[in-house]
């Protein structure tokens, strides 16, 4: 039995192995070391038996191990893939429920209800300052020259007036920045 030196098998065969290799795997690490096992596998044979065709050895390991590679990253691009369709379809439902979104609706009867209850059991200048101010658009100035406080008094009354409904509306508290 003739085993093939290791030295003679790397210089003849690495080169044209790497390129064959590289052609399909198209990454220069990987390529390497596919060659190099396809190499020690090859010397690894020749210690136990006669090697008809050296090149054919290599060519079946090197494209079975190539082969494998390509498997293996094939199923990374799916799995990959799966997620970003499955991120996509969630982000186009969530785009298409947000346009479809009413603003009318969103306040319901019953939330409206209650703001206009809490509103109307405040003392009358917190409402009318909260109203002149998140509803009207009032600046805080004319709001305090229509009440007949200052601007302090006028943002001390809309803080109370916030801090009421926060505190009385926090089973919709998604909502209130509406309306808050």
């Amino acid at each position: 039995m003739a085993q093939i030196n290791f030295n003679s098998i790397y210089t003849a065969y690495y080169r044209k192995a790497f390129l064959f290799t590289l052609s399909y795997v198209h990454n220069d690490l990987v390529a390497e070391d596919i060659v190099s096992e396809a190499i020690i596998h090859l010397w690894e044979l020749s210690k136990e038996r006669e090697i008809p065709s050296v090149e054919a050895i290599l060519i079946t390991y090197i494209r079975s191990k190539s082969l494998n590679y390509l498997k293996h990253i094939q199923a990374q691009e799916n799995v990959f893939q799966t997620l970003l369709d499955k991120g996509q379809r969630e982000l186009e439902i969530r785009i298409s429920t947000l346009e479809a979104c009413d603003p009318k609706e969103i306040l319901s009867e019953e939330l409206r209800a209650k703001v206009h209850a809490l509103l109307e059991s405040m003392p009358e200048k917190t409402r009318i300052a909260f109203i002149h101010d998140r509803l009207d658009g009032k600046s805080h100035k004319e709001i305090a020259e229509e009440l007949g406080i200052s601007v302090k008094g006028v943002e001390y009354h809309i803080s109370r007036a916030v801090k009421m409904l926060r505190d009385n509306l926090k089973d919709y508290a998604p909502f209130l920045f509406f309306f808050i």
